[in-house]
């Protein structure tokens, strides 16, 4: 009997059962976030909220949709490589989106928000595009991209919930004078 060759993905399995556990895990989390916000009566505008919570539910969620994708029975990388880069494209635009979102809203982002917030996911989205067009040619580095983008979209979503947890909790805390002081550029 001739044995079958060992898809390169059968080596990822453990490795995106952590990171997609995780990222749903962190997902759910981040809703108690925003409902304890909520009740606290902290929430800005829709505006703060498209710009900045909503985008961090999206990166956990596309890194647990990238866990899924690396974790199903595929029969070939070009089909893995499809729905990657579908991830990614649809990633990018959410990127620019969100851009969108910032740029309107009435807090003020700093360097460090611009850097979290944009610049990095969307670096992570257009690589996450390039390595799924590279998979086709170059399997197993690609694969080791990938699965260093699906941890990378998984921390900026833990920097960004610790980052809207801590400026909600220091905003509480501080007196309306102080609080409007903060949020000029």
């Amino acid at each position: 009997m001739e044995q079958s060759a060992v898809s390169p993905l059968a080596a990822w399995q453990n490795f995106y059962v952590i990171v997609g556990s995780s990222a749903g895990a962190l997902t759910g989390l981040q809703f108690v976030v925003i409902t304890l916000i909520a009740e606290a009566g902290t929430v800005g505008s829709m505006g703060e909220i498209r710009a900045f919570a909503t985008p961090t539910v999206v990166y956990f969620c596309a890194s647990l949709l990238i866990a899924a994708i690396m974790a199903a029975p595929w029969h070939t990388l070009s089909d893995v490589g499809f729905c990657i880069g579908t991830c990614g494209t649809a990633g990018t635009a959410y990127a620019f989106r969100t851009l969108w979102h910032a740029r309107k809203a009435a807090y003020t982002p700093d360097a460090e928000d611009w850097f979290w917030y944009i610049v990095l996911p969307l670096f992570a989205y257009v690589l996450l595009v390039t390595s799924a067009i590279v998979l086709w040619w170059h399997p197993i580095p690609s694969l080791f991209v990938i699965a260093a983008i699906t941890l990378l979209l998984l921390f900026i979503g833990i920097h960004n919930a610790w980052d809207t947890v801590t400026y909600v909790a220091l905003k509480r805390r501080q007196t309306p004078a102080e609080a409007v002081g903060r949020d000029q550029p």
